[in-house]
């Protein structure tokens, strides 16, 4: 009597052939990429569980590596992310892999699309960097590829997390409004879209109406809504102001929207004080003097490449690393005049 053959792993053709579709129709299934069809999914689903498959992390190794990394950016015209970008191409000195880097399209549920294009090119790690990307879509793409989200506060086991401290940022940004005496201070930040957590313009909303709320001035609060842009948050504050707001001061979510309010502002001849976030190049030019909420760019780029290395050589478990911020006081800001 011959012994029975060993029973084999399911693998990703398998599933193909019982559900009748192509092998990167599975693969797309199991990221759920864009442009699935509902019954596509419902086929392999179906498939799989009939056949126990478990995608498994390891049988990507068996084609080989790459040596490419992909960085999904959000925003090419923040310059906070082209030092992201630098930091990850410092990281990558002296070893043989290269930085392919995907701007998100536009209402593609806010990045998703371009990560998966990535992954379909067979990068070894992605980072993700727009912060609206979807959690369980993550996790989906690190069954198959290393990945790092950058700048949101994820507790996923899944994925690294490399992000800023944003609660101590904005804190310190309030603090140093009220320490100058504005007690009108109005938060410059993106639609409502933006607020949920572990957003980071969320947590730094969150911080903003707890100060104001601290220190009773509940009622002075004030969100002014814009999107994406310099011109677009000129537009909103020139607005405010030709409105007669009460407004002496604004937090601004990003430098980009400060930029923004601080022309608005000398067009108008306001006295307004404007604080920003994440201390990009041009903030601390001499002709801008933006006081910033510094976020070591470079440091965090480069700390997101080392994390998908140390996944590509066998790391497994998620590491979630917070960078320490710094206020930096420059002249945009000014004691309240009496």
């Amino acid at each position: 009597m011959t012994d029975a053959p060993s029973r084999r792993h399911a693998t990703i053709e398998d599933v193909a052939q019982a559900a009748g579709v192509s092998r990167a129709a599975v693969s797309k299934v199991l990221r759920d990429a864009y442009g699935v069809s509902d019954a596509m999914r419902a086929r392999v689903t179906a498939a799989m569980t009939e056949l126990n498959y478990r995608p498994r992390i390891a049988a990507r190794a068996m084609r080989g590596r790459t040596y490419t990394i992909g960085v999904e950016l959000p925003d090419l015209a923040n310059h906070f992310f082209a030092r992201i970008a630098r930091g990850a191409t410092a990281a990558l000195e002296g070893t043989p892999y290269q930085l392919i880097i995907a701007p998100a399209e536009a209402g593609s549920r806010e990045g998703m699309r371009d990560l998966e294009a990535l992954v379909d090119r067979q990068v070894d790690g992605v980072i993700a960097v727009s912060p609206r990307v979807d959690e369980s879509g993550l996790e989906r793409i690190s069954a198959s590829v290393p990945v790092v989200m950058f700048g949101r506060h994820d507790t996923s086991d899944r994925y690294d997390v490399v992000a800023g401290d944003d609660a101590a940022g904005a804190q310190a940004a309030m603090r140093h409004l009220l320490e100058l005496g504005h007690r009108h201070i109005a938060h410059l930040t993106l639609h409502e879209s933006h607020d949920v957590e572990p957003f980071p313009h969320g947590v730094r909303l969150r911080e903003y109406q707890a100060a104001m709320a601290a220190a009773g001035l509940g009622a002075n609060a004030m969100v002014w809504r814009t999107d994406e842009g310099e011109g677009r948050s000129y537009d909103v504050v020139r607005r405010m102001l030709a409105e007669g707001t009460a407004a002496t001061a604004v937090f601004a979510a990003h430098d980009e929207l400060a930029f923004g309010a601080m022309r608005a502002a000398d067009e108008a001849g306001a006295p307004l004080s404007v604080v920003g976030y994440d201390d990009v190049p041009m903030a601390s030019h001499p002709a801008l003097g933006l006081t910033t909420v510094h976020q070591p760019g470079e440091a965090m780029g480069a700390r997101a490449v080392e994390m998908l290395l140390e996944r590509i050589a066998g790391r497994t478990e998620a590491v979630h690393e917070i960078f320490e911020i710094e206020l930096k006081v420059r002249t945009s800001t000014r004691p309240l005049e009496a």
